[in-house]
């Protein structure tokens, strides 16, 4: 099996998840990271894999000439500046998750690959990405019905890393862990079929556990905090300031869970209802969202053989491009 050189930009939780899937794909191959901190990759990898500096871009995409680069950037302030330089030089694919801003992401990564002639797969993960893939499903099997995605279902909540990585960069915050939790309320209307036209505050409120840095203002960071257009600002959140030594012990792991709902009625009388839904539960969020980045850069390597570019989503993508298995075995064994 021909094997595919991956590329790593950025190595933090979701960039270790992407090294871990690869080890379990068989036509993958990681042939380096890139990163801002090169020197604590190397020790933390003890050379294992050839390290470079993220903006070095130029140099090392010449150097190692990966098929894909799989970045794992935040979406508050790294992506949005990395992705649109990135493709300039290489193929990528990456999990942006602000959902309000996607269209303008998505333009400048389009623009930024037809350019070039590249091929960039964006905002995929688990949601955006596959929870994308699903709400359009339900929409368009359920006419008429609106599709909703809830997140942190059970009493614990579920573990944002997107919202995490927005509270550290925030003045004042030296770590910080972010549940998300969905209001029963709003999804037992959905299941009973009301469709209701929900804002997103009617359907999560949002918990964060902060760290703060000596001498910050804790009214000053809770302000900042609840204020942040995008990610708290529309919601009911509660900020707890807690010690480094509590964030790790008590609120450690990356756990994340949640669900698309469809429901309405079919038939030319509306006489039958219909509901669709599709379930995650993930023991570790950003290892969830690194082997969804691992199956699109198979769909990326694809794309470019056939001599596409531009920026693309789940939902422009076969399914079977995400697979390993032949056309052959796809129809025999999974239709």
């Amino acid at each position: 099996m021909k094997k595919n050189r991956v590329m790593i930009a950025g190595f933090g939780n979701v960039g270790r998840g992407v090294m871990a899937s690869i080890r379990n794909n068989p036509d993958m191959e990681l042939v380096g990271i890139a990163s801002r901190s090169p020197e604590r990759v190397k020790k933390e990898l003890k050379d294992a894999f050839p390290v470079y500096k993220l903006s070095d871009v130029s140099a090392w995409s010449r150097e190692v000439s990966p098929d894909v680069v799989i970045l794992c950037g935040g979406s508050k302030a790294d992506l949005p500046q990395q992705g649109p330089e990135l493709c300039k030089y290489v193929n990528t694919v990456d999990s942006f998750d602000n959902h309000s801003r996607i269209p303008e992401y998505f333009k400048a990564m389009d623009d930024a690959a037809r350019s070039s002639g590249h091929v960039s797969v964006i905002s995929t993960g688990w949601d955006p990405g596959i929870f994308s893939l699903e709400r359009v499903l339900g929409n368009s099997f359920i006419p008429g019905a609106r599709a909703y995605g809830f997140y942190g279902l059970g009493p614990a909540g579920g573990l944002s890393m997107g919202h995490s990585d927005a509270l550290r960069t925030i003045k004042g915050v030296k770590d910080a862990r972010q549940y998300t939790h969905a209001i029963p309320e709003a999804v037992d209307r959905v299941r009973r079929g009301e469709n209701p036209a929900l804002t997103p505050g009617d359907m999560h409120s949002r918990e964060c556990f902060v760290v703060l840095e000596p001498g910050a203002d804790p009214a000053e960071v809770t302000k900042a905090i609840v204020s942040m257009p995008g990610y708290f600002e529309p919601y009911d959140t509660t900020v707890n300031f807690v010690s480094q030594e509590e964030l790790d012990t008590v609120y450690k792991g990356f756990p994340h869970d949640g669900v698309v709902i469809t429901a309405g009625k079919t038939g030319a009388d509306g006489a039958h209802s219909a509901l669709a839904e599709y379930r995650c539960a993930w023991g570790s969020n950003p290892e969830a969202t690194a082997n969804v980045l691992v199956a699109h850069a198979r769909a990326v390597i694809r794309l470019a053989a056939e001599g596409r570019k531009g920026a693309f989503t789940i939902l422009d993508i076969p399914a079977s491009y995400f697979s390993t298995l032949s056309r052959e075995e796809l129809l025999k064994h999974w239709m």
